[in-house]
């Protein structure tokens, strides 16, 4: 079953893959989806055996892989409680996200190369939740990153979706580079790349570290780590070694710094948005932070370092999702702070209650990108929320459910219960686990993700006020055509509201609450995560209701500015220009950027191309070898004038410089000496 739920949509890539010319279109369509559907039903199978089972841990051997002195890696399964939760988010999301692009990709010609891709991101997906070793795990971590390449570029002949394509891949090529230093840093500690091995060795190889220095932890065994020409005892080889794991995940979660390519990558087709940026790519690093937690809980540097940026994450990206006009942008950059909650859980050591924001997070905004994508079609491919409004009854299914995915994402239910919607029970819980946390970021951690909380219902509400509500503001003509979309996409929302509205309630006790260790049966480091989630219980009851606070706050200020008073916007944007402007151009990270680093390079490339290749290599070399050749035999021709006179007198001269040379050579008196 395991083996079938992973290299099920291996096999749907490769028959749309090569044969997809031949089958068609529809035939694509429905062999990829059926496919990823059935890994998806199998997949809730394995959820519920493994979860809610007496096993902890299923390994499964697929081949061996590379033996190399110490290194000996085989293709094998992990299957524990962490993996099947990760699998029922992947195949779930990406089996819905198929279906509903049956219908939003109708007219597109490629349909078979879209599956095909689909499909192919899926199965890397899998292979990295499922990974038994760091190798495995960088091959899907890998693989994610070309699928969402070829994804978010689909649209090729858009010049704008390759630049977001290119884009997305450079960025996380440097938080890979980390990764892969990092993954290296464990070999040389462990000399095992193997889960299960590292997870053993790891408090060894800490404690034979001790407080000595270096030298000390040589003589006691311990490994030791040179980096960057410094000898690291053990304590400090694994902050620096987790803070390379972690650069990994800043670039594939899109944390602070990182997190410039996940905005552009919504130049790719909408289901790409729901599928790269609700439950799969980007929650990739929150996992894999998750599966180390071990490694992590022995560095309490480097959890302190998770808790700023993710905190600083959620902010930014809030604040930025403020002023943002496109629909998908807005999506984008709530996705951008709500990875940053999942950060800021996993670095006070709620590992646990990183996951559940994880899984909840998955339908609610997978609901969202596909209601945007329903809009988005309605509309006649429109995407500014200024040129919406009014749709309120015309496409009343696609209301109604983002209906339900906004009051998930906002955190709407009743304080101090566990009722209510996904958001509301799973993002609460992060701000209460920061508040409990006692780490030096935690309350750094709590009071910028209170204030994210606001800043996400006043986004959220302002969408769908934007977009749904006052006078419509599209062109007669657009508003004549605005249509329901067809039930291949209505379907899957129906199915994620359903997720969006009560997989908070029903899963609360299993992930964080009376019945977590028989859920998760040692998945997760627990070590401080126990104390913890038992001190979340005892926070004051002004922290508990806080977010609930700041909720309706959020909500309040969205309905007086695009309900009651649409013209305040404008006039606090012309008032406050200068902020507006700030965060409308993204706190100027990505022109930071290109003065610091793309302008640069362009001119480092300038130079190595006009100075260093044109007049040096080419000027020196084979142009220059050319030219002189030819310079030479343009003036032995002119020698060449076809005038006896002129070959009479070159031989004169000649006949001169011999007996010139001869007399000063002595050549003449040899006969004298005689």
């Amino acid at each position: 079953m395991y083996s079938a739920i992973v290299f099920l949509p291996l096999i749907g890539f490769l028959i749309a893959g090569l044969f997809g010319r031949a089958l068609g279109a529809k035939a694509c369509e429905f062999i990829t989806s059926g496919l990823v559907v059935v890994a998806a039903l199998l997949s809730w199978v394995a959820f519920f055996t493994i979860g809610y089972g007496e096993t902890a841990l299923v390994q499964v051997e697929v081949l061996r892989w590379i033996t190399i002195g110490a290194l000996d890696v085989s293709w094998s399964l992990r299957i524990d409680t962490l993996t099947v939760v990760m699998l029922v988010v992947v195949n779930s999301v990406s089996a819905l996200v198929h279906i509903y692009s049956i219908g939003y990709m109708h007219h597109d010609p490629h349909r078979p190369r879209f599956f095909a891709y689909l499909s192919l991101f899926t199965f890397a997906m899998l292979s990295l939740v499922t990974s038994d070793n760091l190798l495995q795990m960088f091959f899907g971590w890998e693989g994610v990153g070309l699928a969402s390449y070829l994804l978010i570029g689909f649209w090729f002949q858009k010049p704008s979706a390759n630049a977001a394509a290119m884009k997305a891949f450079v960025v996380n090529r440097v938080g890979d580079f980390g990764f892969a230093l990092g993954i290296f840093g464990v070999f040389v500690l462990f000399d095992s790349i193997d889960l299960t091995t590292i997870f053993a060795k790891a408090p060894a190889v800490i404690g034979a570290a001790g407080e000595h220095g270096a030298e000390a932890a040589a003589e006691h065994g311990a490994s030791v780590l040179n980096f960057l020409g410094y000898a690291l005892d053990s304590h400090s080889a694994m902050t620096i070694v987790c803070l390379l794991l972690f650069m990994g995940a800043m670039g594939k979660s899109a944390q602070f710094l990182l997190h410039t390519w996940l905005p552009d990558a919504m130049e790719g087709p909408t289901p790409v948005s729901a599928l790269i940026h609700a439950a799969t790519m980007v929650t990739a690093g929150v996992f894999m932070v998750a599966r180390l937690s071990p490694l992590f809980e022995l560095s309490h540097t480097a959890l302190t370092v998770i808790t700023f940026f993710g905190a600083t994450t959620a902010l930014f990206a809030a604040t930025v999702g403020l002023v943002q006009n496109d629909i998908k942008r807005v999506i984008a950059y709530s996705t951008c702070s709500q990875l940053g909650y999942m950060f800021v859980a996993l670095g006070v050591g709620a590992y646990s209650v990183a996951v559940f924001h994880l899984f909840t997070h998955a339908f609610f905004k997978a609901l969202l990108f596909l209601c945007a994508g329903s809009v988005i079609h309605a509309v006649s491919d429109e995407q500014d929320m200024r040129k919406m409004g009014g749709l309120r009854k015309h496409i009343p299914v696609t209301y109604w459910t983002m209906f339900i995915g906004t009051v998930a994402l906002t955190g709407v239910g009743i304080p101090f219960t566990h009722i209510g919607f996904a958001g509301f029970i799973s993002k609460d819980a992060v701000i209460e686990a920061a508040y409990a946390g006692h780490n030096a970021m935690a309350q750094y951690g709590f009071w910028l993700t209170v204030f994210a909380a606001g800043l996400t219902s006043f986004y959220s509400w302002r969408l769908t006020f934007l977009t749904f509500h006052g006078k419509p503001r599209a062109s007669v003509d657009v508003m004549k055509h605005v249509h329901e979309s067809p039930l291949v996409m209505t379907a899957p929302l129906y199915i994620l509201a359903i997720g969006a509205a009560l997989a908070g309630m029903v899963f609360y006790g299993p992930f964080i609450g009376e019945a977590y260790d028989a859920f998760w049966k040692g998945a997760l480091f627990t070590g401080a995560e126990n104390h913890v989630l038992h001190a979340m219980h005892d926070v004051p009851a002004w922290v508990k209701v806080s977010p609930f606070v700041m909720m309706v706050g959020g909500f309040l200020v969205a309905y007086q500015f695009y309900i009651r008073s649409p013209e305040t916007p404008k006039k606090l944007a012309e008032d406050f220009s200068g902020l507006y402007q700030f965060l409308l151009n993204k706190w100027y990270i990505d022109e930071l950027y290109d003065f610091l680093f793309v302008r640069p390079a362009l001119w480092i490339g300038r130079q190595l191309w006009k100075k260093g290749d044109g007049v040096v290599i080419d000027g020196y070399g084979p142009n220059g070898v050319a030219s002189r050749v030819q310079n030479v035999t343009t003036w032995v021709v002119k020698l060449q004038t076809g005038y006896l006179y002129h070959y009479a007198f070159a031989m004169l001269i000649g006949v001169a410089a011999l007996i010139t040379w001869s007399m000063f050579t002595g050549a003449g008196t040899v006969g004298g000496a005689h």
